[in-house]
């Protein structure tokens, strides 16, 4: 059996340093512990489970009061000190995964995203595996060109970030390293964005990334908090052309080149079922694509066979669009089983089973924590 969730989004904890952490946006802990219980015990102690993390299970982006500033933020020092504030913030979680693995036929593969992309070190992902020992390392899968993941034949796990440009990022290119300071992560432009627009105005209001569909946010903004919302607004417009306009003027480019990169960068949250299209077009073997990233949780079955899966988030989100209701806060995953050792291609619809679930947790307890 395969569970594949993403999105989760481990930060620094609900607390730092004595002060209330906003930037902090996973607050199931108590859950994903059960679920990792849940899968490792009873019915299935003894049988084969593959747990795939499919990117942005730590979020080295929503990191406050790091004592590193501007560039020396990127620096793989800062980013090993990071890791070490999530680790700790998240404690149970992490030793939930360890109990995890120490279950007969249980395994890990971690597929990097956006939000923790600085995994790419190979600092830090001694310093994650290492906390697991060293008789629980081969069951850890994570790697830097580990961008598409088949466990099963026919099953296609990517995180998707690598299809809007301002999010993709290549691994073998994005390490520099000086000759005094040491290694250097070079992030995407959308990091730097989240850095130095959406942290700062989270601040202010912790929704500002959690809202759905982003034009009806700005809808709403305008309408009911006007004046925050025009901030928000010209500071993204006064960044973007900044970082990106001031770019092309530097670089002289055409303007062809120029309106064709702005029109593929403003292409955020793009229309995924169009690029599931794309992807069983070209590779005719997938029968099942699994992406998360957008943080919308889909399944959508088509004609030809083929389905596609958003593994979503487990962290809370608002939906404005009314037509698809307003409640988006749930814990999806991905489950997929193999009733056969070798899966025929030709016979996948009766060797394979696959489904988009919600974990509904099965520790309950008379109250729930206020975010």
């Amino acid at each position: 059996m395969v569970l594949v969730i993403s999105d989760l989004h481990l930060s620094a904890g609900k607390n730092i340093r004595g002060r209330r952490n906003f930037l902090e946006d996973f607050h199931f802990d108590r859950e994903l512990i059960d679920f990792l219980v849940y899968h490792s015990s009873g019915l299935y102690e003894d049988k084969d489970v593959e747990l795939v993390i499919n990117g942005d299970f730590l979020d080295f982006l929503a990191v406050p009061y790091v004592e590193f500033f501007d560039d020396e933020f990127w620096s793989e020092k800062a980013a090993l000190e990071k890791l070490k504030i999530i680790m700790k913030a998240h404690r149970p979680v992490l030793q939930a995964l360890k109990q995890f693995l120490m279950k007969p036929n249980k395994t890990i593969t971690y597929i990097i995203g956006n939000h923790d992309a600085e995994l790419i070190f190979e600092s830090l992902k001694k310093e994650f595996i290492s906390y697991f020992g060293p008789e629980l390392e081969t069951r850890i899968n994570l790697r830097n060109d580990l961008h598409t993941h088949v466990p099963i034949p026919g099953v296609y796990i990517q995180h998707g970030h690598q299809y809007e440009r301002a999010h993709e990022f290549d691994p073998d290119a994005s390490i520099v390293e000086t000759p005094t300071s040491g290694k250097y992560f070079i992030p995407s432009w959308g990091s730097y964005y989240v850095i130095n627009v959406i942290n700062r105005y989270k601040q202010e209001r912790p929704h500002i990334n959690a809202v759905r569909p982003i034009k009806h946010f700005i809808i709403h903004g305008l309408i009911f908090d006007t004046f925050f919302t025009l901030r928000f607004i010209l500071s993204n417009v006064h960044y973007y052309f900044m970082v990106r306009f001031w770019y092309y003027i530097k670089l002289k480019v055409g303007w062809k080149r120029v309106v064709k990169d702005l029109l593929r960068e403003l292409t955020l949250f793009q229309d995924f079922e169009t690029l599931t299209r794309d992807f069983f077009t070209q590779k005719p073997q997938a029968k099942l694509l699994i992406v998360g990233h957008t943080h919308n949780p889909t399944l959508r079955l088509f004609n030809d066979g083929t389905a596609f899966i958003n593994t979503g988030t487990w962290t809370k989100m608002v939906n404005l669009d009314l037509a698809q209701g307003q409640e988006m806060t749930s814990l999806p995953y991905a489950r997929v089983v193999s009733y056969q050792d070798n899966v025929s291609i030709t016979e996948f619809e009766n060797d394979v089973e696959f489904d988009l679930k919600v974990w509904t947790g099965i520790n309950n307890l008379p109250y729930k924590e206020f975010n």
